[in-house]
């Protein structure tokens, strides 16, 4: 199968030269370039949300940080500072995970009838819904993401996520085993104990919702370190858990760095179980922590590579819309980014003109505005090195020629196997079975090779916050044997 391989420079380093240096694709980088400029001469709207929390939740309460030291978190639209969050340590951590045992080993939580529990995660889904447009236009203000989809798509998905393992919380149960003679034997499955979780600034609320409802539902508590990048949704977040009536110290939030607050978290003897979602490199320190310390149980969601494939008998029009979703969404910020697009020979000129013009038409600007496709990158060092203007990152094609031979060794030489961002646009062919197109609350996120360990959302996320205890209790000449 002869194909062509069709990239992208968002979010990539390149000089000027080596942009035009791949034959055909300057075209495309001119044709982009020309509107270029736009979304730096906006003025920025003003956003409709005010930031009402800032400081530490701990044990219920929200406290300055022990240090008292703030970090700024920052505009992606302008650089300008919103609001200056504390900043926790390792004492802060300290303090939390102490919340977070006595919550556990004392506290009500996992003695709770699971439909308790069940309920006051669907209350929180109502407060979620109920203050839907505000906490859209804050995680917008916070991490640059459009409003509409934030609105729209990713607060909805929130308050889906949480309702779906509300479901779950007294559904989870074990087994009775067969046993060679008079004994009964069971399964038990219970909450791990305290959780330490770390959530990144790409999708802050929505990764929020994918850590922290599952180890809810099955009675474990937590202390949650948000990206010091976008810091504010989960503090937020968490005000409405305690309003739906989660009880002190089950959720603690501490922001602050990955050196101090992280590393502190995933070496805490009293952590019994960590989740981590962002790089390769970072999730690699944490496994180490975790088996220097406790041996603690890891789940990480790392990088992704994912390649967008599309055969010789594919719907082109359809294939470039979606291959410039799976690409472009969320500004590219995504670890299942479809950022390497495999194109066959037959179709090629084709769908290179038209993803062109797709990329063309792509409203970059104030994501506050209605109709922009596009916002600033979060962090400033992206959007430097990408094709930009000022804090935007613009979509900028390039492509080069890959033979049938290096096509084929694809599914082979991918290291960072996140299926669940994989796609196929075909008609025909049997390879679609091997990838999924939608994300569902019930569809869980595949980690292969070094995208991570463990799976996320679904049923299967349960068993991340789960531990299997086998209970065998002898019979006194029972009736039924």
């Amino acid at each position: 199968m002869a194909t062509r391989r069709v990239g992208s420079l968002l979010n990539r380093s390149f000089t000027s030269a080596s942009m035009f240096s791949k034959g055909r694709s300057s075209s495309v980088v001119r044709g982009i370039g020309k509107y270029s400029t736009d979304a730096s001469i906006e003025s920025p709207i003003s956003p409709s949300v005010k930031v009402n929390y800032t400081q530490l939740l701990i044990n219920g309460q929200f406290v300055d940080s022990a240090s008292g030291k703030t970090f700024p978190t920052l505009d992606p639209r302008t650089g300008e500072v919103i609001a200056h969050v504390a900043e926790g340590d390792a004492e802060d951590v300290n303090r939390a995970v102490s919340a977070a045992r006595k919550a556990f080993d004392e506290g009500p939580w996992p003695k709770m009838t699971a439909y308790e529990r069940s309920r006051v995660l669907l209350r929180f889904a109502d407060l979620i819904e109920k203050h839907n447009d505000e906490i859209a236009a804050l995680e917008t203000w916070d991490n640059g993401k459009p409003f509409e989809q934030a609105a729209k798509i990713e607060v909805p998905m929130v308050v889906r996520f949480f309702r779906y393992y509300a479901g779950f919380a007294d559904k989870i149960h074990g087994l009775t085993v067969p046993a060679d003679g008079e004994y009964h034997v069971q399964t038990l499955h219970e909450p791990i104990g305290v959780a330490g979780q770390i959530i990144p600034w790409n999708f802050p609320l929505l990764l929020f919702a994918w850590k922290v409802a599952p180890a809810l539902a099955c009675g474990n508590t937590i202390v949650l370190k948000s990206s010091e990048q976008t810091p504010l949704s989960a503090l937020y977040a968490a005000t409405l858990l305690q309003e739906a009536g989660l009880p002190p110290g089950v959720l603690n939030v501490v922001s602050g760095f990955g050196p101090t607050v992280g590393a502190s978290l995933a070496s805490h003897m009293d952590v019994d179980k960590f989740a981590f979602t962002g790089s390769t490199d970072t999730g690699k320190k944490i496994l180490e922590l975790a088996a220097k310390s406790n041996l603690k149980n890891v789940t990480l969601e790392l990088g992704g590579k994912s390649p967008f494939i599309v055969c010789e008998d594919a719907d082109v029009d359809k294939a470039v819309e979606m291959a410039h979703f799976a690409l472009f969404f969320n500004q590219g910020q995504c670890c299942c980014a479809g950022s390497r697009t495999f194109v066959h020979e037959k179709v090629y000129d084709e769908f290179i003109e038209k993803a062109k013009a797709r990329a063309e038409r792509r409203v970059v600007g104030d994501p506050s505005k209605g109709g922009v496709e596009q916002g600033p990158q979060t962090i400033k060092q992206v959007a430097v090195q990408s094709c930009s203007t000022a804090s935007h990152a613009f979509p900028v094609l390039y492509s080069n020629h890959t033979d049938s031979d290096q096509f084929e060794k694809i599914p082979k030489y991918i290291d960072y196997g996140v299926k669940g961002g994989a796609k196929m646009e075909t008609e025909e062919r049997g390879l679609a079975q091997r990838v999924s197109i939608l994300r569902l609350d019930d569809m869980p996120i595949a980690r292969y090779k070094m995208s991570g360990i463990g799976r996320e959302k679904g049923i299967y996320g349960l068993s991340n916050y789960l531990q299997v205890k086998a209970v065998v209790t002898p019979l006194t000449n029972p009736a039924w044997l």
